[in-house]
């Protein structure tokens, strides 16, 4: 009985196997992370880069389309009476 004994003491002294159940180390390293937000802003600049370039797009058709006065009234000057342009002119102020 003695040798049971040892054996089964010897069976409850061994480490227990590794379950697998505990807390494991990040995966994601700070070199990981720095990659990660290199990406996002590389995406962010090719973003604004195609924003641009649309902006221009539309500025250049813009001054090419230009605009004429053809067919346009000139702004018509506002009529004043005969009495307020000689008071005007009295106290100095010249009527366009």
């Amino acid at each position: 009985m003695d040798e049971e004994q040892e054996t089964d003491k010897v069976e409850k002294e061994k480490p227990t196997k590794d379950s697998g159940e505990g807390d494991k180390p990040k995966t994601t390293t700070l070199i990981d992370d720095a990659n990660l937000a290199a990406e996002r802003l590389e995406a962010a600049n090719a973003r604004k880069a195609e924003l641009i370039r649309q902006e221009e797009e539309l500025l250049i058709k813009r001054r090419m389309s230009g605009t004429t006065e053809a067919g346009q009234k000139p702004e018509e000057k506002e009529k004043i009476s005969d009495e307020e342009y000689a008071n005007q002119a009295m106290t100095g102020v010249v009527p366009e």
